[in-house]
C-alpha cells in the first residue's frame, strides 16, 4: 500500500546492508535484526526475550504484504534483504512479554503496540468505516478507517493498516504531510521569530489577511499528494511591506493549505468525510483550527485529551488485559472539547487555494 520512498524503511535497510561493512558482516554471521522504535523499545524492556512489532507498524516498512498479512517474499529478494533479521509480527492488542524486573524492580506485562498515527485514530474512537482523524504534530497525518476494505487511491495517498485484533485487519487510507508543528519551531528556533508556539495564535490574529504571503515547507521534500523528495520550501509574495507576522501566518497557514491538499485527493478517490476529528500541539491553537474548518469546508471537532496516541496504545493494553470489553467501549471514553465549523465565503476560500495553488507549482518546478 506505500510508494518508494525514502521515507519508508526498505531502502533505508538496503542501504545500509550495501554501504556499511560491520552491518553486512553482522548479517552474514546471523548476528543482525532490523526492528522500528517499537521493535527496539521491545528489545530493551524485554532484555532481548521478544524480538516483535504489530502490523500497524510492519505496514511501514515497505517490507509488509498487507494482503497475504506476511513480510513480502518478493519484496525481500528484491532487496536482498534476508527474512531472519525481521521482527515477528502480532496484533496491536496482543501478548508482547514482560518487561524486565531489572528496569523499575517488578516485572509488567507488555499488551500494547500500535503505530503513531494509527494509536492516535484508535485515541479518536475512528472504529467506524468512514470516520477521520487528524493529527497535528511535528507533522501531520489524515487517516480514514476503511473497514475492511483496501482502497487503493489514484492520487498517492497509502492504503495502510489501522489496526489488527484477533487476526483480522481494519484498514485506512493516509495521507502525509512532513512539515506541520516542524514548521513552528523552524520559526523558533532558527529564524527566531517567535518565543513560544502559543505567540502565533495572538500574530496572526493581529493580521486581517495573509497580504498574499505563502510558504511551503518543503524542508525535507514533500509528502502526500506530491512525493516530491526532491522540493524545497519557498516562500512567495513578499513585498517591502512585508513583516515577521505574515510570514508567521503563511507557516500556520500551510499546514491547513496541505490538509485541504489530502483532503481534495480523498475527495477525487470518491471519499468526503462529514466530520474531522483533530489533535496534536498545533490544534490547541484556536485560530488555526478555525482556519483549517474554513480551508477543508469541513466540520472540525477537537476532544478533551488531545494525547490520542498516547491513548490508543493504552486503549489497545486495556482491551487486551480485560479493561475494556470491545472497541464500542472505548469509544465510551471519548468526549469533545470544542468545535469548528466553516465560517468564510466560497469565493474567499477560491481565492486563499488558488495562491496556495500557485505557490505550490513554483516549488514542484
Amino acid at each position: 500500500g506505500l510508494l518508494i520512498d525514502p521515507y519508508f524503511s526498505g531502502t533505508k535497510i538496503k542501504w545500509i546492508l550495501d554501504n556499511v561493512p560491520k552491518a553486512k558482516k553482522l548479517a552474514k554471521n546471523n548476528n543482525l535484526l532490523f526492528g522500528t522504535v517499537d521493535t527496539f523499545l521491545l528489545w530493551k524492556l524485554t532484555k532481548g526475550k521478544l524480538h516483535a512489532t504489530d502490523a500497524t507498524n510492519a505496514c511501514r516498512t515497505m517490507l509488509f504484504n498487507i494482503s497475504t498479512n506476511k513480510w513480502d517474499m518478493d519484496i525481500l529478494k528484491s532487496l536482498k534483504i534476508p527474512k531472519n533479521i525481521l521482527p515477528q509480527v502480532k496484533d496491536s492488542s496482543d501478548d508482547f512479554g514482560l518487561t524486565d524486573k531489572s528496569i523499575i524492580g517488578k516485572s509488567y506485562p507488555i499488551n500494547g503496540v500500535v503505530g503513531d498515527q494509527q494509536a492516535a485514530t484508535i485515541g479518536q474512537s475512528c472504529f467506524t468505516k468512514g470516520s477521520v482523524k487528524s493529527t497535528y504534530g511535528t507533522g501531520a497525518f489524515v487517516l480514514m478507517n476503511t473497514g475492511n476494505k483496501k482502497i487503493y487511491s489514484k492520487n498517492k495517498l497509502l492504503t495502510t493498516i489501522c489496526y489488527r485484533l484477533n487476526g483480522k485487519i481494519t484498514y485506512a487510507l493516509e495521507g502525509s504531510i512532513f512539515i506541520a508543528g516542524a514548521g513552528i519551531q523552524w520559526l523558533r528556533d532558527k529564524i527566531k521569530l517567535i518565543n513560544n508556539a502559543a505567540e502565533t495564535e495572538k500574530i496572526v490574529k493581529s493580521l486581517k489577511t495573509n497580504n498574499g504571503i505563502y510558504l511551503v515547507p518543503a524542508f525535507t521534500g514533500l509528502g502526500a499528494p506530491y512525493w516530491n523528495p526532491n522540493s524545497r520550501g519557498i516562500i512567495c509574495g513578499l513585498t517591502r511591506d512585508t513583516s515577521q507576522k505574515e510570514i508567521v501566518r503563511a507557516t500556520l497557514e500551510s499546514v491547513a493549505y496541505q490538509s485541504y491538499d489530502l483532503f481534495n485527493a480523498m475527495k477525487h478517490d470518491g471519499l468526503k468525510p462529514n466530520l474531522v476529528k483533530v489533535d496534536g500541539g498545533m490544534v490547541k491553537n484556536n485560530w488555526f483550527s478555525q482556519f483549517l474548518s474554513n480551508v477543508i469546508d469541513t466540520k472540525v471537532v477537537r476532544p478533551k485529551v488531545q494525547e490520542t496516541t498516547a491513548l490508543g496504545a493504552a486503549f489497545m493494553a486495556g482491551l487486551k488485559i480485560g479493561v475494556y470489553k470491545s472497541l464500542s467501549d472505548i469509544s465510551k471514553n471519548w468526549k469533545i472539547d470544542r468545535k469548528f465549523v466553516p465560517k468564510i465565503s466560497k469565493s474567499n476560500r477560491t481565492k486563499l487555494l488558488k495562491g496556495w495553488q500557485q505557490a505550490i507549482r513554483k516549488t514542484l518546478i
